[in-house]
């Protein structure tokens, strides 16, 4: 059991005392979803959502960022794909 778990309704790390998920418990959670990174997104999105209504004052960017941003870094030199418009039908 870790003692990296959030303080609630701040959403501070009961060991660090750092914005949760902290970086240890990042790595942390890497390590234990690591076959299961949609189980993981969907945690933590429930963990974000529980988070912007204990504090309403925060913007949803940061803390999408925080809870979720972090589960899947851009590849370096990946860019945004968009899906090639549908060919024209013959007629």
């Amino acid at each position: 059991m870790t003692s990296h778990g959030p303080v609630l309704p701040i959403w501070s790390c009961g060991g660090c005392g750092r914005p949760w998920p902290c970086p240890t418990r990042r790595q942390e959670l890497r390590g234990e979803y690591a076959n299961a990174p949609v189980s993981l997104a969907l945690y933590l999105g429930a963990s974000f959502v529980q988070a912007a209504e204990d504090m309403p004052w925060a913007p949803a960017g940061p803390l999408h960022r925080r809870f979720i941003g972090w589960t899947r870094p851009p590849r370096e030199g990946q860019q945004r794909r968009t899906a090639p418009a549908p060919a024209e039908p013959d007629r």
